[in-house]
């Protein structure tokens, strides 16, 4: 049995020299925090979302946290989003004390529908929450409207999703990220861009920007003293070297973009050849795909055992892998809220895996990671049972 070479992580930001000394130009002055860094990153992102207002924050879970903070919503009302999605929303829902309904998704894009969120939609209904999964943009101009016409926010998260575009009616192209209410990034260090550690709240409100900014830094009002607080606040600052950093970076979005769309075409046409792997679609109608992760899925003869014993497999050959995502609505933290099930969401849980994707990735890593994904797909008893065996 032949054995990779060398370890390939499932993912690695990539640092240059430039982003290095921008850093340790940060490092030479006194400005650590709330420094000119911060607003200049705020108006790069702005400028590149083509909104109004960024607010820059420690995370995008933070920068969720505000939203709901700022909308204000009335205590118990209900907030719907897809259970296929990261833990963050679930959290910042549930120490909100609002309620989340779950709707399932659409399984070729692993995205709900407007019309499935709008069967979802009660007299409780306060907000939606929009969710661009892996970068695969969801249909944010259908659910702005639907929002608008019921009288609902859209909070758009993008957080996986920086990059991306979404064709609408106004416009051949809108980003990612303008189409909520409020809308929210993230920049951890797997993103298609990071700042180590961060988030945007992104806004074309200026009341919505005034009030967030002051909550980011414990509630203090800039119009009073320094250190008079004028409601509860949180400690969601992000440093001068995290924006310094996140400048730079975006400097290069788009070339990033296209490098992550040239790695997906070379794993589709890698894993062609391998019956058992549903292949992630490299393009999408009216839209443009930032890709945050490459996932696959198995066919539908193999289970989550089989999914989990693959990812061991491919482990043990020194290839990093993900299981994206556990159901929201079947974490143990949701158990008081007695949902439904949703098929979809469930099938697919149980079948995406997440293969090795970041920028420098090269295609000698792509040929190994499908050689062991080859031979460990043949080691699986469901394999040897239900399908023809692999050419290897």
């Amino acid at each position: 049995m032949r054995m990779t070479k060398f370890h390939i992580p499932l993912a690695r930001p990539e640092i240059t020299d430039a982003d290095r000394e921008a850093v340790l130009d940060v490092l030479r002055t006194p400005d650590l925090s709330f420094g000119p860094k911060l607003v200049e990153f705020e108006n790069a992102v702005a400028s590149y979302l083509h909104v109004d207002y960024a607010v820059a924050v420690n995370s995008g879970t933070s920068a969720l946290h505000l939203a709901l903070r700022l909308l204000d919503l009335p205590a118990g009302s209900e907030v719907i989003l897809p259970s296929f999605a990261f833990a963050a929303p679930l959290n910042v829902l549930l120490q909100e004390k609002l309620t989340p309904v779950f709707v399932d998704i659409n399984p070729s894009t692993l995205n709900p529908t407007p019309e499935l969120v709008e069967t979802a939609i009660t007299p409780r209904t306060s907000a939606i929450i929009a969710i661009h999964t892996f970068g695969r943009p969801v249909d944010a101009a259908k659910l702005r409207d639907l929002a608008d016409r019921r009288g609902l926010y859209l909070i758009e998260d993008a957080c996986e999703a920086l990059g991306s575009e979404i064709m609408s009616s106004e416009s051949s192209g809108r980003k990612a990220g303008s189409f909520g209410h409020i809308s929210v990034l993230a920049f951890y260090p797997n993103k298609q861009i990071t700042t180590g550690e961060g988030g945007i709240l992104a806004t074309n409100s200026h009341e919505f920007a005034d009030h967030a900014r002051p909550l980011r830094n414990q509630g203090r009002d800039p119009s009073l003293d320094w250190y008079q607080q004028a409601e509860i606040g949180y400690s969601y600052r992000l440093s001068e070297m995290n924006c310094a950093l996140g400048l730079e970076q975006l400097k290069r979005i788009e070339s990033i973009v296209k490098r992550r769309q040239a790695i997906a075409e070379i794993y589709d046409q890698k894993l062609a050849s391998i019956p058992e792997i549903v292949r992630s679609a490299l393009s999408a109608p009216g839209c443009r795909i930032s890709w945050f992760v490459y996932v696959v899925q198995l066919t539908p003869n193999f289970n989550v055992a089989d999914r989990d014993a693959l990812c061991a497999a491919l482990a043990s050959r020194g290839i990093a892998t993900a299981r994206y995502f556990p159901p929201l609505h079947l974490q143990p933290v949701a158990a008081e809220l007695r949902l439904h099930s949703l098929p979809h969401t469930e099938f697919a849980a149980d079948r995406v895996l997440a293969l090795p994707f970041f920028n420098q990735l090269t295609e000698f890593q792509i040929n190994e990671v499908c050689f062991a994904l080859k031979e460990s797909l043949r080691g699986l008893p469901t394999t040897a049972k239900n399908v023809k065996q692999i050419p290897l």
